[in-house]
């Protein structure tokens, strides 16, 4: 007699990486042998980059930022250490936007930086 495997647990193990491997080219999509291979390293790429979006936002609002300080006569960094210096609590990201879509109030935000 034949040993069990629990064929159910092991179909639906196989399943669920067919799954998540649906729109992968060729046998990516259809070979549970590749297509685990190639879904094992999308989710460490996942991973990874959830954490890079992160950084990479960060530099853009500080680059949105400093290029909106730059036209009130300032830099990045002296605007920085002027709103700590003034103790405003006012993220990068809210900054980026003011510069980005309300440029009057990123000015004021500026005068009273520096006042």
């Amino acid at each position: 007699m034949p040993r069990a495997k629990n064929k159910v647990a092991s179909h639906r193990r196989r399943k669920k990486t067919l799954e998540l491997a649906k729109g992968y080219w060729g046998a990516r999509s259809k070979v549970h042998t590749v297509a685990k291979h190639h879904v094992e390293k999308a989710l460490q790429h996942a991973y990874r980059d959830r954490r890079k979006k992160k950084r990479e936002f960060r530099s853009l609002w500080i680059v949105r930022i400093n290029a909106a300080a730059r036209e009130n006569g300032t830099t990045y960094s002296r605007l920085i250490a002027a709103l700590a210096k003034r103790e405003v609590s006012i993220n990068r990201k809210v900054l980026a936007d003011l510069a980005a879509n309300n440029p009057e109030t990123f000015k004021q935000v500026v005068q009273f930086a520096f006042n």
